[in-house]
This record gives C-alpha cells, structure tokens and sequence, in this order.
C-alpha cells in the first residue's frame, strides 16, 4: 500500500507522480490575479525593487561572479515568445543578495532536473522541479508578451503529497517566467520566504 506524506489536496492527486500531478498545486483559471494571494501579488509589484537589492548586494561580495551570469542577471533581459517547449530542462538556482545577517549574498548551485508540463486548462502549463530538498512545484500562467507567472508550493524533503496553492503563506511560491534567448528561459523569484532577496531559476533544455 502507498501513503501520502502530505495529504493536503484530494487523495486521488496528492498521491499521484509529481511529473504527472505538478499543476494541481494550483488551481487553472484565465487569470492569475483570481488566485494570487495579497501577498504574491504585493511580492511581484516589488520585482524590480528586489533585483536592484539583490543585485547591489551580490555585486560587492561577488562582482566577478555576478559579470559571468551576463543575460541571467540581466533585469531586463526578457524576451517576447516566452512560453517555453513541454519537457525536461536543465536548471540550476542561484541566490542573489541575503535576507538576514550571517548569509552569503551569492549562492549558485548544481544543476538539476525539472520539467515543463504541456499547456493545460486556460492555457496553463505546469512546473516540477524534481529532485533536491525544495522543490518548487505548480502551474504557468499566460501574462504579458514577455513574461508568464508562476504560482506554486514548495514541496519539502522526501514529502509526496502536493501541498495546494494558498494554504500557507510560508510554503506559497510566486515568480515570472521570462526568455532570454532561443533556448534559455528563467524564473525569477522577488522576496522568497527564506534566505535571499531574489532567485532565480535557469532553464535550458535537456535536449
């Protein structure tokens, strides 16, 4: 018999694979605004603020670094056709400037494996990030011309269950989704709960 670590949605799509059930995270509809909370919302209205932070910050502990990243720490780098191909992607997190005292105001990790979900009901698609101890997890939302909106969970640990979209503040993800060139996409995350000021999400795909 199979259990559920979190069984915080329907039994019946909490329990089922991630890469199948990554978008019941959160719910589809035309717009996003409908299921945003105040919060994200406010967390997005702040996303050049959070890049200008961030960025000064990163800048001074880790110039060099920041210089090599060009485009992908490039505010303004979006492009138009941002919806990207369903499939599996090669992504890496870097962490730019730091929320409290006593953190690093730069942090790149290794790249791991996520996917992009066919686009679904309203034209949503989903996203998975699929291994690591947090794993951003929900849906893609059709914006502007240069930019899609990301509402998810941070799924935890070795949890299975897909926590929904709302239910705590902590655990609610918000970011854009922009392209940055032919085959190169990012999601950039303004005032995560934890740890930095922005990060940002590379997205090239695995083939």
């Amino acid at each position: 018999m199979r259990f559920c670590a979190l069984l915080l949605i329907p039994a019946a799509i909490a329990c089922a694979p991630r890469e199948i059930g990554s978008a019941a995270a959160t719910p589809a509809v035309a717009n996003w605004r409908n299921v945003a909370t105040s919060s994200d919302r406010g967390r997005l209205r702040d996303w050049r603020d959070a890049w200008t932070r961030g960025l000064a910050a990163a800048r001074a502990s880790n110039g060099a670094e920041i210089g090599a990243e060009g485009l992908l720490l490039d505010p303004d780098a979006a492009l138009t056709d941002v919806a990207p191909p369903p499939g599996d992607y090669r992504c890496r997190t870097l962490k730019i400037g730091a929320r409290s005292e006593g953190l690093l105001d730069y942090v790149a990790y290794p790249a791991f494996k996520c996917r992009i979900e066919p686009a679904g009901p309203e034209g949503t698609m989903g996203f998975t990030k699929l291994s690591g101890s947090q794993r951003p997890i929900g849906r893609l939302f059709p914006d502007r011309e240069r930019r899609m909106i990301f509402l998810g969970t941070n799924q935890l640990g070795d949890e299975k269950g897909i926590m929904r979209y709302g239910r705590d503040t902590d655990r609610d993800m918000v970011a854009l989704l922009e392209r940055i060139g032919d085959r190169r996409w990012r999601l950039v995350f303004p005032y995560p709960h934890f740890e930095s000021v922005v990060d940002v999400i590379e997205l090239i795909p695995s083939s």
